[in-house]
Parts: structure tokens; C-alpha cells; sequence
């Protein structure tokens, strides 16, 4: 099985981010970490980051074709994206929405998701972690739907 780990605008300068909400590690480091989780659960993982929401979805049509799951922290998108919704809602296979820091505490814009109800859930505030377990989340899902 081969899953798609999708990263939105601005993640691609992690490590730079405010360090109180996005930590140190930078965008290599989540995609070193997800490449040792997936080898050690048995999969392949696949990247993609754009800071371009077009890009964005382009890349989630066409995934099916490809893939079996996706997981995705779309940035700021995530508040305000209903294309980017609209994308995942109809690209064929499970989706799940993962974020560094806990949204849910944070500003009032930042605490509602148009985004999370097109996926089969949400994990945030687990900073990298949330990566991991959002591939382990996406792959359970894939093997109880067969």
C-alpha cells in the first residue's frame, strides 16, 4: 500500500515557524520521520507540499489513481479552503486532516476546519507526532475497508 502525505502553504518553512506552536523540526525531518514509520509499518509514503492551492488540488484528484490514502495538513487552507474540501470529498479515497499545533485552543479563526468534514478525522496539537499517527489512522482505515 502507498500513501500521499500532503503538506499546505507555509509548511515548507517549518523550523522557521513560531517555535511555541510549530516546534523546531522542519519539513525534511516530518518527511524523514514519516519514511522510518512507514517502513516500519510495511508501506510506502509518497510527499507533496505546495504553498498553492490549486496545486493542491490537483495533486488530491488524481490520487486514487495512485494511492490508497491521504493524509494532509493543509495550512491555513484548512479555515477557509471549501475548493480544497470540495477535493477531498470526491478524490476516492480516505483522507485524514493532521495539524502541529492544537488549533482547537488557539485563535477563533484558527479553531474551525471546513476541511475535516471531507476526512475520516482529525489529529492535532501532537506537533510531528501528528504525522504518525495520522498514517497509522489513514492505514487502518485502508485495510478494514479492504
Amino acid at each position: 500500500m502507498k500513501y500521499l502525505i500532503i503538506n499546505g502553504p507555509n509548511l515548507n518553512m517549518l523550523g522557521k515557524r513560531d517555535k511555541a506552536h510549530y516546534g523546531t523540526f522542519t519539513l525534511a525531518d516530518v518527511e524523514s520521520e514519516m519514511n522510518k514509520t512507514a517502513a516500519e509499518l510495511g508501506v510506502e509514503v509518497d510527499f507533496f507540499q505546495s504553498n498553492h492551492e490549486g496545486d493542491l488540488i490537483d495533486i488530491i484528484q488524481t490520487a486514487g489513481e495512485k494511492y490508497s490514502g491521504i493524509v494532509i495538513n493543509p495550512g491555513a487552507l484548512t479555515h477557509y479552503s471549501y475548493a480544497l474540501r470540495d477535493a477531498i470529498e470526491v478524490c476516492g479515497i480516505p483522507v485524514i486532516e493532521v495539524h502541529i499545533s492544537d488549533i482547537h485552543s488557539r485563535e477563533d479563526w484558527r479553531q474551525v476546519s471546513v476541511t475535516e468534514p471531507a476526512c475520516i478525522g482529525q489529529i492535532a496539537g501532537l506537533g510531528l507526532r501528528s504525522y504518525v499517527e495520522g498514517l497509522k489512522k489513514i492505514i487502518e482505515r485502508c485495510e478494514s475497508i479492504g
